[in-house]
């Protein structure tokens, strides 16, 4: 049985509780509908210090907890709100979270704190000497009141350790992809990313690389050697070229890159390709061929097939999924 809650307060924002129950709660039953299961496999709570008064909500919406933190249920997974308002006054009305988070994690249980959420796991000193972010506008603020955590203004999402943080409510869409894939498959991560995405889902990983691959390792070779495959991606490009103009063999090469960057540098140039291929499809009217072209495929079927492989939709498919969600605010009838 996953269980799985979300602790509540009356400063939370109403929608960072919303999106995560709501997509474990999609991921559920997609995952009972394809295996033909009567009964879940999940239970969810909303954990208050009151579980029989009615929590006020920013916004004024009420919310009835289903649980207190005398339950001592072990989570699988556990999820903290967004505040809305100085978050260290929330944390001070609400110290006896502290010591509930602290025994959640102990016995095992992964915690994903939303926005300002992670003042909580903060003053929990569960962020100690790890990484961690929370919304822009209290960067300064965090980082004065917790010097011993690391905080990362240039990331919406961080993890270690089974914490993961991240910096806006936006953010903890695609971190709650990565949790259905673990807990589910990746098959109900992409049928849950149709329901509440605008765009095709992205692994996990990428979304920690893309705001700044620097911060992800520290192999300054290799890095030097992502700047360069960013820039040149168009190119007909050959590995054994490229590792000789770095001065490693091809082994060496694709053992170093795969130790730094968890994938091989075929998998690194084929994610570059495609993120810009999305951005073509998305915002330009070239063709099929063309996008395939200007990213770097001159054959188109391999390009496609690539491309459904990789998203799970064909690029004519995804340009029109995206075009029909996107919403521009110079001209709304778009």
């Amino acid at each position: 049985m996953k269980r799985i809650s979300i602790l509540v307060c009356p400063q939370a924002l109403a929608s960072s509780v919303a999106i995560p129950l709501e997509m474990i709660s999609a991921a559920d039953t997609i995952h009972r509908l394809r295996h033909h299961l009567r009964q879940p496999d999940l239970e969810l709570k909303t954990v208050a210090r009151d579980a029989s008064t009615l929590l006020s909500m920013s916004g004024g919406l009420l919310l009835q907890p289903t649980a207190d933190l005398s339950d001592h249920t072990q989570n699988t997974m556990v999820f903290i709100p967004a505040l809305w308002g100085n978050p260290r006054a929330a944390v001070r009305l609400f110290p006896e979270a502290a010591d509930w988070l602290r025994r959640q994690y102990a016995g095992g249980a992964a915690i994903c704190s939303v926005g300002t959420g992670s003042y909580f796991l903060a003053e929990a000193g569960l962020l100690d000497q790890r990484p961690a972010t929370t919304h822009w506008r209290y960067f300064d603020d965090f980082a004065a009141h917790y010097p011993t955590i690391k905080l990362e203004r240039k990331k919406f999402i961080t993890h270690k350790d089974r914490l993961y943080c991240t910096g806006s409510v936006n953010a903890v869409r695609d971190v709650m992809l990565h949790f259905v894939e673990q807990l589910f498959s990746s098959a109900v991560a992409d049928e849950v990313a149709r329901h509440f995405m605008h765009e095709i889902k992205r692994s996990y990983e990428s979304l920690l690389l893309a705001a700044d691959p620097q911060d992800s390792h520290h192999d300054e070779l290799i890095i030097k050697i992502q700047e360069w495959l960013q820039q040149n991606y168009q190119r007909d490009i050959s590995m054994q070229a490229l590792s000789a103009q770095f001065s490693l063999n091809v082994r060496s090469f694709n053992r170093r890159f795969r130790q730094a960057a968890n994938q091989t540098p075929v998998e690194y140039l084929q994610e570059v390709r495609l993120n810009q291929a999305r951005e073509l499809l998305k915002h330009s009217n070239l063709s099929i061929a063309e996008v395939a072209f200007a990213v770097g495929y001159h054959d188109v079927s391999y390009f496609t097939g690539l491309f459904q492989r990789q998203l799970s939709v064909t690029p004519n498919a995804y340009r029109r999924l995206v075009r029909t969600k996107m919403f521009n605010v110079a001209n709304p009838a778009s």
